[in-house]
């Protein structure tokens, strides 16, 4: 698109088909034109891109997005290019003819937007360093900015090369953004990116559309499958589990009990990879489990729920995979199982890694903060957001499950003391100690032929917690665990007390924690039969029917473009025009996520859907 108006609210209404900024978006647009530097904090879904792409457009030149994401440059550059943008992107997925034909476009100013790795500008030499040289930039946009941060969950070597930028084009405006850094991140990326010169635009990080719930892990695949048949039967879900075989394990269950699920993780060969991620971006209503390596960047909006089997090893990891729910605005959910075994394998590889004692030291400080999260009694958005360095909130959401089913607490110093003492008796007078479950069974006086080979029931403590269930007991467990009160050692998770336990024994602290729910209430959802997606939820019956034809109009075009369906319009704009039911182009034009360019592609096929007479 050869852009004649080059006002941001001009490009945001005709390219973009929306009608008003949000948030401090209008702010970091007009900075960033004008030609300074942005540092940008804002949550995922928040409307990161239009900051940089915007004054790309507006700009002379070229704007120049560094981003990690090969696998997805291809669906960015297509959704631009759908919407009239000018988009390119050179990476290591170009055949030759494709890379010279970019390269040329680049050097006669026919791109708004580039996007590239930050891997191809890491030597100053490089063949990637004098292209861009020879061109206009417009800006750059280090996208995923939270990369550069050694001390970080993500964090990619490249990213620190990036600093660099400022002296070889020390008049190109810089924007860096990201929807994970907490104010330790926030400061390295200022520092360095060399952004200290930067305005700093720091958005809430609340995303008020997904409830969050942590449940005690009992049989957890039944769980999920539960959790996904009740409340998002047929819609798209991200599955996060911490193995490879746990991937495929629970994809292959998921897929036996009749969903559509496809997995993903970094062993798999590069052409199954790109079928998953394919598969998940343009159909709808896949699930695809895999482990960490998948996610970051993903752009679909109608992700419904992102579901962790397997503990996180940090708040910024966890919040940024959750942050894939929701895209779109509508309501979507964040689950996770979680139990002690989660805790015991963390601290396992926390411990076997090859860091030395400070980055050791650094990951369970990260793990210390998951587990207090799961381990809350109270609102876990308000956890959260505090966590991010939002001070000002209130003290429920309303929409997590803490808020929602407030935990009923119980002082559990008295059973705490019982175990620890029952650890420590084994110690002195059985010369060993044992993983948590051969705890619980002396505590409860349950017989086996362990206990009766090391006699066991001869213990002072033995039978002494009967009137506890072995559930309560591996609540109490966890929670001495992930408290620091007892740690899990060695290949087996045994336990030994900590210093921090001698207060709980002399009677000096208490210790309180939730109780178990072993039986939760019955979902909010609809119930039986085919669930309704969160667009059409509010939909009359004839609106819904609408939407459902104008789904399979967009599945069809997008089929045949081969690009996700999204790229074409997105749930809420189907909605939109499902309860609208425009008959002109101008009524057209006034629905959100419409513009000039996809009105004159589209425009007369929607026209005919609505009327009823074309799919």
């Amino acid at each position: 698109m050869i852009v004649t108006d080059r006002n941001p609210r001009s490009i945001l209404a005709e390219v973009f088909g929306y009608s008003e900024f949000r948030g401090e978006q209008e702010a970091i647009i007009e900075h960033v034109i004008a030609g300074g530097d942005a540092v940008v904090l804002m949550p995922t879904g928040g409307g990161k891109s239009l900051c940089y792409q915007i004054p790309a457009i507006a700009r002379e030149g070229t704007g120049i997005v560094l981003s990690p994401l090969v696998a997805l440059m291809h669906d960015q550059v297509m959704a631009l290019r759908l919407a009239g943008v000018r988009a390119g992107a050179l990476n290591s997925s170009l055949a030759p003819k494709e890379r010279r034909e970019v390269e040329a476009a680049y050097l006669s100013g026919e791109l708004d937007v580039l996007y590239l790795a930050p891997e191809q500008l890491a030597s100053a030499g490089s063949r990637t360093v004098e292209l861009l040289k020879r061109g206009r930039i417009a800006l750059f946009a280090i996208d995923e900015a939270h990369c550069v941060s050694q001390w970080g969950h993500d964090f990619r070597p490249d990213y620190l090369k990036l600093g660099a930028l400022a002296e070889v084009w020390p008049d190109v405006p810089r924007i860096a953004l990201t929807a994970t850094a907490t104010p330790a991140t926030h400061r390295e990326i200022t520092e360095r990116l060399h952004l200290e010169s930067a305005r700093h635009f720091v958005s809430s990080f609340d995303r008020s559309n997904i409830s969050y719930s942590i449940v005690p892990k009992q049989n957890v695949r039944a769980q999920l499958l539960s959790f996904i048949r009740d409340e998002h039967q047929g819609e798209a879900g991200i599955v996060y589990a911490l193995s490879r075989k746990r991937v495929e394990q629970t994809a292959s269950a998921l897929r036996d009990a009749g969903i559509n699920a496809v997995a993903y993780h970094a062993g798999m060969a590069a052409e199954a990879r790109l079928e998953a991620q394919t598969r998940f971006l343009r159909e709808d209503g896949v699930v695809v489990v895999a482990t960490i390596a998948f996610g970051m960047g993903i752009d679909k909006p109608d992700v419904r729920f992102v579901a962790h089997i397997d503990l996180p090893k940090s708040v910024e990891g966890y919040y940024q995979e959750t942050g894939r729910a929701g895209r779109d605005g509508l309501p979507s959910a964040a689950w996770m199982a979680y139990g002690l075994a989660d805790v015991v394998q963390q601290r396992q590889f926390i411990e076997a890694s090859d860091g030395d004692q400070a980055a050791k030291a650094n990951q369970s400080r990260h793990l210390d903060h998951m587990l207090a999260l799961c381990e809350s009694v109270t609102c876990r958005r308000k956890y959260l957001l505090e966590y991010f360095g939002e001070r000002e909130i209130a003290d429920q959401c309303g929409n997590c499950d803490v808020c929602l089913e407030p935990p009923k607490l119980w002082d559990a110093t008295v059973p705490a003391q019982m175990l620890l003492s029952t650890v420590i008796r084994t110690q002195k007078e059985r010369g060993r100690t044992y993983a948590a479950g051969q705890h619980i069974d002396v505590l409860r006086g349950v017989q086996s032929d362990r206990v009766a080979q090391v006699r066991l029931d001869e213990l002072s403590t033995w039978n002494i917690g009967s009137e506890w269930s072995a559930t309560q007991w591996r609540g109490v467990v966890r929670h001495l665990v992930a408290t620091g009160l007892l740690e899990a050692r060695g290949e087996w998770g045994v336990l030994w007390p900590s210093e921090a336990a001698k207060p709980v024994l002399r009677g000096e602290a208490q210790v309180h924690m939730r109780e178990e729910v072993i039986a939760r209430k019955a979902s909010r959802s609809s119930g039986g039969g085919s669930k309704r997606s969160a667009a059409a939820a509010d939909l009359t019956p004839e609106q819904a029917e609408v939407f459902e034809r104008l789904r399979a109009w967009r599945a069809d075009e997008a089929k045949e473009q081969g690009v996700p369906g999204y790229v074409v319009f997105g749930d809420a704009t189907l909605a939109a025009l499902a309860v609208h039911q425009p008959t002109t182009d101008d009524g057209l034009l006034a629905i959100s996520g419409i513009g000039q360019v996809k009105l004159e592609r589209y425009g007369a096929a929607v026209l005919m859907v609505l009327a009823g007479r074309g799919e």
